[in-house]
């Protein structure tokens, strides 16, 4: 009867150990669109979709298998597509405005069912560093970006974004 009972308790904590494992890695994949925040205001007249400073702009498309997260988005100068290695290493990405480029260095790490995206760029000798956080929240993905203020100089602009799927 005790082994019968220790074999029951071991049991029961591989199953909680690997459900929750699965919880801290939820699958973001599918097409996502903007639910617009009626009290946000208007993005120098371009919407509220947000972009490399916050969101994913009006919508996206995600893909995610075991290694990478690759997010795939239409924006004014084109399709951009962004792959993040999911185990933590550098990942890089080219963002491309105009004639100009700028390199992206990434780290894509899990934490606590979120993705946390930080980012490094430098822009004609600055640099500096976004953070972008995914996560489901009832069926929605919720994105919080964090990046620097960049016209004031004060603390940093967090951003929250919530897409629905389709």
């Amino acid at each position: 009867m005790r082994r019968a009972a220790m074999g029951w308790s071991v049991m029961m904590t591989v199953c909680l150990a690997a459900g929750m494992l699965a919880q801290t890695t939820p699958n973001l994949s599918g097409t996502w669109t903007l639910v617009p925040d009626p009290n946000a205001p208007q993005a120098g007249g371009r919407g509220r979709g947000g972009g490399m400073f916050g969101g994913l702009g009006m919508t996206a498309t995600i893909a995610q298998d075991a290694k990478t997260l690759t997010i795939t988005r239409t924006t004014q100068a084109g399709e951009v597509k962004s792959v993040y290695n999911l185990d933590g290493s550098d990942s890089s990405n080219t963002m491309t405005f105009g004639e100009n480029s700028v390199q992206l260095v990434s780290k894509a790490k899990w934490d606590a069912g979120k993705l946390s995206i930080t980012t490094s760029s430098n822009f004609n000798g600055n640099t500096f560093e976004t953070t972008m956080r995914l996560s489901l929240e009832g069926g929605t993905l919720v994105v919080e970006s964090t990046r620097p203020d960049f016209q004031g100089g004060g603390a940093p602009v967090t951003t929250k974004m919530t897409y629905k799927k389709g």
